[in-house]
């Protein structure tokens, strides 16, 4: 595979550009699958998240969840379709999905909450079907889920997946959990990234650094990447932990994350990223979906994805 070698440091992502890019996610859900959408279309689009079990990779997109070959060729998981908005791994292994059912299978509209113990070959429904369509999603160490409700602006949250609490109204692109302190969530908004430490009733006004997507795979692996695919490595300094140690001018926000420019990921501009320790992590882009294992230094590309909106 080839290795890419990120160039120099751009400049940073406006607020403007992270507001184009939530209206475009707002209304990518309702739109119906393109033609080159179809399966056997030799390469993946839409892509709305990333995940590992083991070690193997799981792609999330308007057309069901892929797995890549021995050859890097996308292939489904299971038999559904289904157009995944949302999409995690818990710790457990458990894959945590929502979005829209496939064109022509019926139910409602909007998946709720969706459950898989296979990796991906089957589904169940556990919670808010035909109420909700979550467009990010993650879990904390003690297994509470963590879901953004894109269409009501508003995160919701789950001891156990079946009961919901609303919490806070936001406008929000993306949501991470602190690998180790449950109540402890950011959310990407359109002026930085915004900070709650009482399990997202409340938050911070976002500052700082702008970034698209977030995520947060171990105590020391907090990553982030901004609309032009500048990739951020970030430092919670209210306690002196997580990673960050770079060359690159850094941004520290009123919350206490400091976020240091580590590369950029190629491909143009982000569609997912998913941390999995502080060497390794994985991006989708425009062009393909890139896995680093040095700490976003360099990347190889692992999938080809079909240039479109995600």
């Amino acid at each position: 595979m080839k290795k890419y070698f990120p160039g120099p440091s751009a400049a940073t992502t406006t607020a403007a550009a992270l507001a184009l890019t939530l209206a475009l996610t707002l209304t990518a859900c309702s739109q119906a699958p393109a033609a080159d959408d179809s399966p056997g279309a030799g390469a993946l689009s839409h892509i709305h998240g990333l995940g590992v079990r083991g070690d193997t990779l799981y792609i999330a997109t308007h057309e069901g969840v892929h797995t890549p070959d021995s050859a890097g060729r996308p292939t489904l998981v299971g038999d559904r379709r289904d157009d995944f908005m949302g999409f995690t791994v818990t710790p457990a292994g458990v894959f945590l999905a929502s979005g829209h059912p496939a064109p022509g299978t019926g139910g409602p509209a909007d998946l709720g909450l969706v459950e898989s113990t296979d990796s991906g070959r089957t589904w169940r429904e556990k919670s808010l079907g035909g109420e909700v369509d979550f467009h990010s999603l993650d879990t904390a160490p003690d297994s509470t889920v963590y879901g953004y409700d894109s269409a009501n602006g508003l995160l919701r949250v789950s001891p156990d997946g079946v009961t919901w609490e609303d919490r806070a109204s936001l406008r929000a692109l993306d949501i991470a959990v602190s690998p180790t302190a449950p109540d402890t969530v950011l959310a990407t908004t359109e002026t930085g990234v915004a900070l709650s430490t009482d399990g997202g009733r409340t938050f911070a006004p976002g500052t700082g650094q702008v970034l698209s997507y977030v995520s947060w795979g171990a105590p020391d692996a907090l990553f982030g990447v901004d609309r032009g695919g500048a990739l951020f490595r970030g430092t919670d300094t209210r306690k002196g932990t997580g990673a960050g140690a770079g060359t690159a001018p850094s941004t520290a926000t009123g919350s206490g994350i400091r976020w240091d420019r580590v590369s950029t990921v190629p491909g143009g501009a982000p569609q997912a990223l998913t941390v999995v320790d502080a060497r390794r992590l994985l991006a989708a882009t425009q062009d393909g979906v890139y896995e680093s294992r040095d700490g976003g230094r360099t990347f190889e590309r692992r999938v080809t994805v079909a240039a479109g909106s995600h």
